[in-house]
């Protein structure tokens, strides 16, 4: 084992990415020396699984780039990486009925400003940031353009591209964009989808490469499983969502499908009353649902009533679909367990990128890479 090289985690929330880092590559281990994040609950969780990582809760803005350093042991220049991803609520579509949000002007996207801040004055070899998709969108423009343009303006060279993790054998139909930069200026080449299937956007399958990983193959040997309090989806469109069939949402209930004609088409979220299909990847697991949002797990339940019910996903299911260990460990409730997870990057969806960038500083020999087996179908089958 190689001598490990050190990264500052920003942001860190239950440490996603971080689990990313550490686990991308055993020839040329990376360490996250220290961790920070405004989450309390996030930073337990954090801390429960990475026992050796320093970590600092504290809001970034009154964060000085010192006070990381030091906290991790570490000088300016000296950590291989700076990874994280600022909160994504000021640039997500479920955010977008609050018109600070539609308008760009909620005061969270500044933090992307202190992403910067901490990328000059620690000046990383290199650097991984993500965020959900919508910050690409025009909407954004101006704040994601200075982004850019400042670490541009630090020699950087940022590339940029939003990555679908179903096609980097995440069995989840979740979009991430990610903005790579290296300190010698030289271009980030983003790594080949090694997995194709149809998605919301895609009905064209590549049939060089692996199938997607569907929902059930991840977590179809979990049932029965241990039922959680509250998994039962109850009150109002109780009903509605045991009907709901596995892959379609509230529209069933409209007059152009099988079920009862009670919504207006296209008058809900996409998410409301979804159902997972178990031969398909699952939609994007959110961070903060409604009772009503899904997606919920494909079977039912019987109700106090004996009706059946749909149910929410639980811990062990969302973990496996966030491709995070079985062993993770999520401090707090339920609740918060979903918030964490929905929060996080797919684990083997940040691996992808942080091996592909290690591979071209040098760190990782891509022979040996290559004599490893292909990672993807390691992946694909250790999911079968």
């Amino acid at each position: 084992m190689g001598v490990q090289l050190p990264v500052v985690s920003l942001f860190s929330g239950a440490g996603g990415l971080d689990l990313a880092v550490e686990g991308c590559d055993a020839s040329r281990p990376l360490r996250v020396a220290v961790a920070t994040d405004y989450d309390a609950a996030a930073l337990a969780t954090l801390s429960k699984n990475f026992p050796e990582t320093e970590t600092l809760c504290g809001d970034i803005r009154t964060t000085e780039t010192d006070e990381l350093l030091d906290k991790g042991n570490l000088s300016v220049g000296e950590p291989v990486l700076v990874v994280g991803g600022p909160p994504c609520t000021p640039f997500s579509k479920s955010g977008f009925w609050l018109e600070e949000k539609r308008e760009s002007r909620d005061p969270n996207a500044s933090l992307l400003d202190d992403y910067v801040r901490i990328v000059r004055e620690s000046r990383p070899e290199a650097f991984i940031l993500e965020n959900v998709q919508g910050l690409t969108y025009k909407t954004h423009k101006e704040q994601f353009g200075r982004l850019l343009k400042s670490l541009t303006q630090l020699g950087y060279n940022p590339q940029w591209k939003v990555l679908l993790a179903a096609d980097y054998g995440v069995p989840q139909l979740r979009r991430r964009v990610f903005v790579v930069g290296r300190r010698d200026g030289k271009p980030f080449r983003f790594p080949a989808a090694t997995h194709s299937g149809w998605s919301e956007r895609d009905r064209i399958v590549d049939p060089t490469k692996l199938p997607y990983i569907s929902a059930r193959e991840v977590i179809g040997n979990l049932l029965p499983g241990t039922p959680e309090s509250g998994e039962l989806v109850e009150g109002e469109f109780g009903e509605l969502a045991a009907e709901v069939p596995p892959g379609q949402n509230y529209l069933w209930h409209s007059d152009r499908y099988g079920g009862r004609n009670v919504f207006k088409w296209r008058s809900r979220y996409w998410t409301f009353l979804l159902r997972l299909d178990p031969s398909r990847p699952s939609t994007t697991l959110q961070a903060q649902p409604g009772p009503w949002v899904g997606p919920f797990h494909w079977e039912n339940l019987p109700g106090e009533d004996g009706k059946p019910r749909a149910r929410r996903l639980r811990v062990p299911e969302m973990l496996r679909l966030m491709t995070f260990p079985d062993e993770f460990q999520l401090v707090g409730t339920r609740s918060d367990a979903q918030r964490q997870l929905g929060n996080a990057v797919p684990v083997e969806l940040g691996k992808v990128v942080v091996r592909s960038l290690m591979q071209q500083l040098g760190y990782i020999n891509t022979d040996d890479a290559e004599c490893r087996q292909n990672i993807a179908e390691q992946l694909h089958f250790s999911l079968s």
